[in-house]
């Protein structure tokens, strides 16, 4: 899958769970619950110990989902994360040197910006495609509506205080692909997967 396609695919599936394992033992239960709920993909982040060994699991097992890596700050774990099978890399901000090590492996990296300044740095490297983070703290949609006039060619991925209260909020402006949010993971896998059902039934308007 190409780049430009994995964009596609993250933009029809609208909903980008951000996903914290603390232990291996919970990819297996949590990542069933994701796709049985209809959503295949998974930013998987890297805070934790476990995060490449999580990501190896979760790509080796559900092949059919977009697994990715986030909270990547780094060459050292973005490197890692590509060894361990991650389809795409996200970061919290932009990061020169992840930037370059994406474009070393041809992969898809959606770096973290803000303002304007952090847009341009993400541009200079051929990246139009950004994630914003922490949505909810910088002015949500507006900021974002402020930023695409300034770069009418960008995309944007909003993530941070985002919920089924407010993602429809952001998904109605088209600059924006999808949304990146955790609140669908908390709780067993059988609550993960209803919750799951409910925002993927909710974005498709059903």
């Amino acid at each position: 899958m190409t780049n430009e396609q994995m964009l596609e695919k993250i933009s029809q599936i609208k909903v980008v769970p951000v996903v914290v394992f603390n232990s291996i033992e919970e990819v297996l239960p949590k990542m069933t619950a994701l796709v049985k709920g209809g959503l295949p993909c998974a930013e998987i982040t890297f805070r934790t110990e476990c995060a490449a060994e999580a990501i190896k699991l979760a790509a080796n097992n559900f092949p059919e989902a977009l697994i990715g890596a986030g909270t990547v700050i780094n060459r050292n774990q973005c490197e890692q994360a590509i060894v361990a099978g991650a389809k795409f890399i996200v970061s919290p901000g932009f990061s020169a040197e992840v930037a370059d090590c994406c474009a070393e492996h041809g992969m898809l990296y959606l770096p973290g910006i803000v303002t304007p300044t952090e847009a341009m740095a993400a541009i200079a490297k051929g990246l139009t495609t950004l994630k914003f983070f922490p949505a909810s703290n910088y002015g949500g949609v507006k900021t974002i509506k402020a930023i695409c006039s300034a770069f009418p060619y960008i995309k944007i991925m909003p993530t941070g205080g985002i919920s089924a209260e407010n993602i429809m909020e952001y998904l109605a402006y088209d600059k924006i692909i999808a949304c990146g949010g955790s609140w669908m993971m908390k709780g067993t896998p059988e609550e993960i997967e209803q919750k799951t059902r409910q925002v993927v039934e909710l974005v498709n308007g059903k």
